[in-house]
């Protein structure tokens, strides 16, 4: 599939909404680290653009006491792929996910 051809103030647009999505990640996982919003609130909000594209791993790392070995032997046990978003867990894996978790 070609890239769409942008104009110079769409490309600006298009990067400046991006920006603005990562930032808002950040700082949702620096409240998850924090210990401000757990797990099973972020799932409640799975429908939030900025939630539902978030990588599993990542918010699995952003948890107090979890690293990137323990949320890779999680997400390895559940048999969820290390890419996997938020959005694209199946109702299997969330359930098993909010029984380990939430």
């Amino acid at each position: 599939m070609a890239l769409p051809n942008l104009s110079d103030a769409d490309r600006k647009a298009a990067l400046k909404k991006a920006a603005e999505a990562r930032q808002k990640r950040a700082e949702l996982r620096a409240q998850i680290k924090a210990g401000d919003v757990s797990f099973k609130q972020v799932m409640a909000k799975s429908d939030d653009p900025i939630v539902a594209r978030m990588k599993v791993t990542t918010l699995l790392e952003s948890l107090p006491g979890f690293g990137k070995a323990k949320a890779a032997k999680i997400m390895d046990e559940l048999e969820i792929s290390e890419s996997r978003r938020v959005q694209g867990l199946g109702a299997r894996q969330r359930e098993q996910l909010m029984g380990r978790l939430g």
